[in-house]
């Protein structure tokens, strides 16, 4: 039995599939966080989160490094830790500290500092000849705009720290960059209490479909799981309403947006005891880097691989923290696709009406998940405000996507939001 710390998580199901995979590969955990309640917050009522179920639960402030350096020695001393990990980006460069301080595996954590901050993302793949948009970074309200003239509108408007397409948008002209500018401004603290970094990161709007790159480096070799598709919606905001792996497409089009990815991975140096999830856009003038993100997949990306595969990327993501070989064979699950889509809400309001009873026991459906009646409702401007998902599979092709969008349309026919 092996012993991880793990340091803070997302809410959502990566904060279950990690506990999940941990124990059903027989090792235990101690979970360190510095705000139970955020944990607390989230479980349906009646029940306990996975994480609270630790070995062992722990509070400190897990947002001063300085701190947490020395009470992490301090609790390994104790405790005996064989592994470090997170799935929540605002922390990953403090598990790379922490690792390289215990001496456990884990990549550098300059590389996952650079890939976790999309400004310096973009300078490392540029200097080494990764395509990318063309970009520039800029924190005085004068130059961004002077910036925008260059590049050239429309273009995109990104905070180089937050998660999840927050205050990411397409603007059109001056006036819409400068209200996208004032937005992120009021947006000083992150959601972690984290303060973020005031300066913008301004990109050429690229054409074309976006895709994600899954893999699994380990040993200095990065192994290619699959790609995803991923659609898009929420305009001017950039708001992911599906999924599907695999996404189908020309086998030179998969090809070109797994080079890519690999190329990226190495010029960040992500190529050992790292699960990624790299998005590429597949534009006119060739495959170009969005982000890279050095942990699994969220959006439920990881249960569509391993229910197409039967690789559970959350179970390698344990594996590989703990330094060793993840199990990456395919198995004969059944399905050639899966996918999923989410139901994001146009207008904001009160939740009153939304019946999964139609869809769940149809053909192919492997997950409906959806909100309770009297939430508080706000109009998606990120990836935040879904009102839920569901997931299809198909056996004989790749039909999955078209599945789900019917599955919605059903469900949204019963949506009532007042």
């Amino acid at each position: 039995m092996a012993h991880l710390l793990v340091v803070e998580s997302w809410v959502g199901s990566m904060s279950r599939l990690l506990p999940r995979a941990i124990r059903e590969n027989g090792h235990a955990f101690t979970f360190l966080t510095r705000d139970l309640h955020h944990y607390l917050r989230s479980a349906p009522e009646g029940t306990a989160h996975p994480l609270l179920g630790a070995r062992n639960v722990i509070t400190a402030d897990t947002n001063d490094i300085e701190a947490l350096l020395p009470e992490a020695e301090r609790l390994h001393g104790v405790l005996g830790f064989d592994g470090v990990v997170t799935s929540c980006d605002y922390y990953l460069p403090a598990v790379a500290r922490i690792a390289e301080r215990l001496g456990l595996p884990g990549p550098g954590h300059e590389a996952v500092r650079n890939a976790c901050r999309k400004d310096t993302t973009r300078r490392v793949l540029d200097d080494a000849g990764v395509p990318g948009p063309r970009f520039a970074v800029r924190e005085e309200w004068a130059d961004i705009a002077r910036a925008a003239r260059d590049i050239g509108y429309p273009l995109v408007v990104k905070p180089v720290d937050l998660c999840a397409g927050m205050y990411v948008r397409r603007v059109d002209d001056e006036a819409q960059l400068a209200a996208a500018c004032r937005a992120l401004a009021d947006f000083p603290v992150n959601a972690r209490g984290q303060r973020r970094t005031p300066v913008v990161l301004l990109e050429e709007l690229l054409d074309g479909p976006e895709v994600s790159v899954e893999t699994v480096s380990y040993a200095g070799a990065v192994q290619v799981v699959g790609v995803t598709d991923k659609s898009v919606g929420g305009a001017p905001a950039f708001v992911e309403t599906g999924h599907m792996f695999p996404a189908a497409l020309p086998l030179a089009d998969a090809e070109a947006a797994e080079q890519t990815a690999l190329a990226a991975l190495k010029a960040l140096g992500l190529t050992d005891g790292v699960v990624a999830h790299t998005e590429i856009k597949l534009t006119s003038a060739g495959p170009r880097v969005v982000e890279v993100n050095p942990r699994p997949a969220g959006n439920r990306i990881t249960e569509l691989v391993r229910h197409v595969t039967g690789i559970d990327l959350a179970a390698a993501f344990v594996d590989v923290a703990l330094g060793r070989a993840p199990d990456l064979r395919h198995t004969d699950t059944g399905l050639r696709s899966a996918a999923v889509g989410f139901l994001v809400p146009g207008s904001s309001g009160t939740l009153e009406a939304l019946d999964g009873m139609s869809v769940r026991d149809l053909p192919g459906v492997l997950e409906v998940q959806l909100a309770e009646p009297g939430r508080a409702v706000k109009a998606a401007g990120s990836n935040n405000e879904y009102l839920g998902h569901v997931m299809a599979g198909d056996a004989d092709g790749l039909g999955a996507r078209a599945r789900v969008e019917t599955l919605l349309d059903g469900l949204r026919a019963g949506l009532v939001i007042r």
